[in-house]
């Protein structure tokens, strides 16, 4: 090694993100377990609280733009917008404590990562996870009800069971774990709160079901018939087509992010 290929050596070392471009820190998979890993109570209490907060911003500024404007496309521009801000927040702020899932789908993916040997979420974690998120989400369009005076359980009347709508979901769920774990397995993950909040507020528009690509906060938004809402009878849908949208988005992962071979091979 020459002195000058020290000196760069030395410099990486003490470098977190030179760190991470050289591969000496291998970064885990979002939502995976760091090695000095807040309680599982904690994580769960982020997992509650996120979500809750994530769909009281989702009813919330439904309820807030249809009071304000008949327009049904400026109605989506604001919902959307208000989504975009407030899921990058509530990433940056609990993703370093729980891996800011809010979302039984990316759970669900991380603990299948994780069965195969990759950086993930336990079987434990996944059972204590997804009933969490659900219930937050079922809270959050609870407290946006409250908030804007709206009965606090109304069951939707928005039917949302037409086959493109679901062809939607499969698109929106697909595109979404194909972000993060793409993120992922190229030590990209720092970018995740701008990332995801971007994607989920561009795919309000480019999808025809405005992108739920999330069980949780399709349950939650059950709870509520406000601009968000959709009907009971179009839930098991959805959610069955968000499942199939994480294994299709797993599948582009392991198509598009295959290990490279090394100069030797």
């Amino acid at each position: 090694m020459t002195a000058t290929e020290a000196a760069e050596h030395d410099s990486a070392a003490k470098s977190p993100i030179a760190a991470d471009v050289v591969g000496t820190e291998p970064q885990p998979a979002p939502g995976a377990t760091p090695p000095q890993a807040p309680p599982l109570v904690a994580r769960a209490a982020a997992e509650l609280v996120g979500t809750a907060a994530l769909v009281a911003v989702v009813v919330g500024s439904g309820i807030q733009a249809t009071e304000l404007t008949k327009d049904v496309g400026l109605q989506l521009l604001a919902n959307s917008t208000a989504t975009v801000f407030g899921l990058g927040v509530l990433i940056l702020l609990l993703g370093p404590v729980s891996g800011a899932h809010f979302n039984p789908a990316v759970t669900l993916a991380e603990w299948w990562t994780a069965r195969r040997g990759g950086p993930g979420v336990t079987s434990r974690e996944a059972a204590v996870y997804v009933p969490t998120q659900i219930v937050g989400a079922i809270a959050g369009a609870i407290l946006a009800d409250a908030m804007f005076g709206e009965p606090l359980v109304k069951w939707s009347t928005h039917d949302r069971s037409a086959g493109h709508l679901l062809l939607g979901e499969v698109v929106a769920t697909a595109g979404l774990i194909l972000l993060i774990f793409g993120l992922a397995r190229t030590d990209r993950l720092r970018f995740a709160p701008v990332a995801v909040a971007s994607y989920i507020g561009a795919a309000y528009w480019f999808t025809s079901s405005t992108s739920f690509a999330n069980p949780a906060v399709t349950i939650g938004r059950a709870f509520t018939d406000t601009f968000a809402g959709i009907a009971p009878g179009s839930v098991a849908g959805f959610i069955g087509m968000q499942l199939v949208g994480a294994m299709v988005g797993l599948a582009l992962v392991a198509l598009i992010f295959l290990p490279g071979r090394t100069t030797a091979e």
